[in-house]
């Protein structure tokens, strides 16, 4: 089933095809599959979501955010990070933290982007991610790319029913 929303200009569609939803989500996609495939071409798939939605100069921009933020992400190498193949209209854990940390940040949901952070980050690395994440969630927001916000309820009850926990 699609989650369908209303976005804030009224138009009616599926929260994942949003712009900003989309940006995070299949770009972390695209981004952890590159790292698993060893293949470059799902970032050049990176790159021509982000040029085609943002332009060329502001695509290239994002896209080094993004690169950055799942780079750090990615040192937890304790757990790795899982995500569902690209265009698939659910999503799992760690695709709920990293839209819930971005959405967080951008929304000065404080307490939120820290359970976010908690769940998905070792401790040692935490600043480091939360400051790569800021930095991404700041670009996008500079490109007026602003996620929905995410309750913390919403974080709580997908970590209380995640049945693979990460473990540091």
């Amino acid at each position: 089933m699609s989650l369908r929303i209303t976005d804030h200009d009224g138009h009616q569609g599926c929260y994942f095809e949003r712009t900003p939803e989309k940006l995070v989500l299949e770009g972390y996609r695209h981004w952890l599959a590159g790292f698993e495939t060893g293949s470059v071409a799902p970032w050049e798939l990176t790159l021509t979501l982000y040029s085609e939605l943002l332009g060329p100069a502001a695509g290239r921009r994002a896209m080094s955010e993004l690169s950055h933020f799942v780079r750090t992400l990615r040192q937890c190498a304790a757990c790795p990070l899982r995500s569902f193949p690209f265009g698939a209209h659910h999503v799992c854990r760690d695709e709920c933290l990293a839209l819930g940390l971005i959405a967080a940040l951008q929304h000065g949901q404080e307490q939120t982007a820290l359970l976010c952070l908690d769940a998905m980050a070792c401790r040692p690395l935490q600043q480091a991610v939360g400051a790569a994440a800021g930095d991404f969630a700041q670009t996008l927001s500079g490109l007026d790319q602003h996620l929905l916000p995410i309750p913390q309820g919403a974080i709580e009850d997908v970590l209380s029913r995640a049945t693979a926990r990460t473990i540091h």
